[in-house]
């Protein structure tokens, strides 16, 4: 008799331990979902700088006609980079000028040169950093 009731009294403490964990677990993920994951809209359009259309001959003789919208980690790494304008249109030109027309024909051609020029702009920049180059306009010939 002495057993059962001891037993019982585990079985009632060992259920309630599990409720109250189920329930702080239910409580953390809700909270979790409240929060923005990264930076608004706003905050993105008001860190990137738009390069304007280049053309530029590419190694093997053909051009190429293409606009950029860089990306920085925050407004003041934005402002910088739009002072610093001239010098990323000529890493731009640089790069492409040691392309040839095939190297930027496929998905993994332009990822590549994206890379590239992420990595050259950062090593300009004293204000925070590039985080995501984009091509908005692309003309091969």
């Amino acid at each position: 008799m002495k057993n059962n009731k001891l037993l019982t009294i585990m079985l009632i403490i060992l259920v309630t331990i599990t409720l109250i964990g189920v329930i702080v677990v239910v409580l953390l993920t809700q909270l979790d979902k409240g929060e923005p994951k990264g930076p608004t809209i706003d905050e993105i359009v008001e860190s990137a700088v738009d390069i304007p259309e280049i053309t530029t001959n590419l190694a093997d003789g053909s051009f190429v006609r293409i606009s950029l919208k860089i990306l920085a980690s925050d407004k003041d790494a934005g402002d910088e980079l739009l002072k610093r304008d001239f010098q990323v249109k000529n890493i731009v030109i640089q790069e492409l000028s040691e392309m040839e027309e095939e190297a930027l024909k496929g998905k993994q051609g332009k990822v590549t040169f994206q890379n590239a020029i992420k990595s050259q702009v950062n090593e300009l920049m004293q204000n925070g950093e590039v985080t995501q180059v984009y091509i908005t306009s692309y003309v091969l010939q």
